[in-house]
């Protein structure tokens, strides 16, 4: 099984601005998503994956992305042993992205 592949924060903008990202996962809970998103993502929360993976049936590739990284690499492993052939994750998730690549989405803290 091919690994998950990690995906640089500014690798991703320079990919969404040429229109070859394939598809694009938030993973994060709700309360999260209302917050803050990456235009054009599809939300998905990390507790309903595996109930709602065949919304991903048709995808080549997905980059998955949480708060910092670690709930989207989770998801990024459950899509690998499903199958699904390129998967990427997020390095610093949505928080490290409006830091690097768009300080325009918001930052937020976590609630844990």
């Amino acid at each position: 099984m091919d690994p998950v592949i990690p995906i640089q924060p500014l690798e991703l903008k320079k990919r969404l601005e040429e229109g070859t990202v394939g598809f694009l996962l938030d993973v994060r809970e709700e309360w999260e998503h209302s917050l803050s998103s990456i235009p054009g993502s599809w939300h998905i929360p990390l507790a309903e994956l595996v109930d709602r993976m065949m919304e991903l049936a048709f995808e080549d590739e997905i980059v998955v992305y949480c708060h910092v990284g670690e709930r989207s690499q989770r998801a990024a492993l459950l899509l690998k042993e499903e199958r699904f052939k390129k998967v990427y994750n997020l390095v610093g998730g949505i928080d490290g992205y409006s830091q690097v690549a768009d300080p325009s989405i918001p930052r937020y803290r976590s609630q844990h």
